[in-house]
């Protein structure tokens, strides 16, 4: 058993695996940007090591910071949670080189995942279809041109190293193509230190289902269902739900057939701990590879729910070496979950952050609710990173009265001095649409066009 754990993140994330440890009696150690010196993670951990100013170059990214944190702390593993340096080969080696273990995948299955472009080869090799694009990344305005009149208009553009939605363009013709590579190519280099793109085939009305896989160090790997990601703006999750009510209702058939594909890739990438295979899914039930998002998700909480499987713990015993006690026989899924991310950001001004002070702060809660966050009263939303404030979620004996939970407790949730998604996703849940499970990635545009955007902003 570890004795104590370094938490190389911050926010809820950081709280959710604070708590976890302590469940399993382990010491923690907090690091902290000055930007993050009243976080609620800093006060839960059992000991608490400032590693730089607020900008994540100076802190939450600072492999050399954060491994003397843990040196000097004597820690036995590091969680690195999602974003920042999680899917670092990089950082996991140096972590495995100082006899630290990282509780995640290894260095060698990070590389073979090493990025999307990889990704995608690598689900080639294993039959798994993918999106028609680039047969690499693209270096030059002439050759985006030539990928986009061969596979056809519209097209998206995508950095090889992104996620979160950067570094994502959608191209309907040759004009928008030049100006969204370069935009992209841009966006790239600033957010992630690589400018590579590539080019695939855009659908347009699509629906974007994941798996989520777990692999332990003695080659067993399974997956523990799918996860609705569809729900979306500027390419980020904004509601997740399980079970999918597309496979539910329209292709239950694909279920079984993506899990399996999910498996095999990880398989091909020797891959450990967890992980999450990305698809995307069109209306006739084709489905296309997308990336393997190499860590724990942000909206992992929901397949715990189903699953009565806490994940987060699952990371840290497979990061000890135990095997995974589970064969997929033996994953069962009951009821039905949905996650609302709570933002600071106005959903009427493009979904703007907002960050600023919490004045009033009401947590929801009740049979079927949980609330991951690390938000409350009087604590300030910084404005150098992401404006998630937290996770609710909530669990029913079917969708409906997941539904109705969600919709109950956004009710309840009180937050006052700043601007947040709430009322937006107030409005989500009763949308008949959403509550008929017909919807795809491009929801939230239709959602927000004309007199449904003025019914909407007179309700909020």
């Amino acid at each position: 058993m570890f004795e104590k754990i370094l938490v190389a993140n911050r926010g809820e994330i950081a709280v959710r695996i604070i708590r976890a440890c302590k469940e399993l009696n382990i010491r923690t150690v907090a690091v902290y940007s000055e930007a993050d010196v009243n976080s609620i993670h800093v006060q839960m951990a059992d000991e608490a090591i400032c590693i730089g100013k607020a900008p994540s170059s100076e802190s939450y990214l600072r492999i050399d910071r954060i491994v003397s944190a843990a040196e000097i702390a004597d820690v036995d593993a590091i969680h690195p949670g999602y974003g920042f340096l999680s899917e670092n080969a990089h950082f996991a080696d140096v972590c495995e080189n100082c006899n630290i273990r990282f509780i995640g995948p290894s260095s060698r299955a990070m590389n073979a995942l090493e990025d999307k472009q990889i990704s995608r080869a690598l689900a080639k090799k294993a039959g798994v279809p993918t999106p028609p694009g680039s047969e690499g990344t693209v270096e030059s305005e002439a050759v985006a041109l030539a990928t986009a009149k061969r596979i056809g208009y519209p097209v998206m553009i995508k950095a090889v190293a992104g996620g979160g939605g950067r570094g994502m363009r959608v191209a309907h013709n040759d004009i928008s193509l030049v100006k969204g590579y370069h935009t992209a190519r841009t966006e790239a280099e600033k957010s992630f230190g690589n400018a590579s793109v590539y080019i695939e085939k855009f659908i347009e009305t699509s629906h974007h289902i994941e798996f989520q896989i777990f692999g332990d160090n003695k080659g067993n790997i399974i997956h523990l269902g799918e996860r609705d990601c569809s729900i979306q703006r500027r390419n980020q999750k904004l509601v997740e739900e399980t079970p999918s009510p597309l496979l539910e209702n329209k292709f239950k058939h694909l279920r079984k057939k993506m899990g399996k594909d999910a498996v095999r890739i990880a398989e091909m990438a020797n891959y450990t701990n967890a992980g999450t295979v990305e698809f995307i899914v069109d209306d006739k039930g084709n489905y296309y590879f997308l990336e393997v998002n190499k860590r724990i998700q942000v909206e992992h909480p929901i397949t715990e729910e189903v699953t009565d499987i806490d994940l987060v713990k699952l990371q840290i015993m497979v990061a000890m070496g135990e095997p995974l006690k589970l064969s997929q026989s033996d994953i069962h899924f009951k009821g039905h979950a949905i996650e609302c991310r709570i933002n600071a950001e106005d959903p009427f001004d493009d979904f703007r952050p907002c960050p600023g002070r919490i004045e009033m702060y009401y947590a929801p809660g009740g049979r079927g609710v949980r609330l991951d966050s690390h938000a409350y009263a009087g604590y300030t939303i910084p404005s150098t990173y992401d404006s998630l404030i937290g996770k609710l979620v909530t669990r029913g004996k079917d969708r409906k009265e997941a539904i109705d939970r969600m919709a109950r407790a956004l009710n309840e949730y009180m937050l006052t001095g700043i601007k947040t998604t709430i009322a937006f996703e107030q409005a989500i849940m009763q949308d008949p649409n959403f509550r008929r499970g017909v919807y795809s990635t491009n929801f939230i545009e239709q959602l927000l066009g004309g007199a449904r955007r003025e019914l909407i902003e007179e309700q909020a």
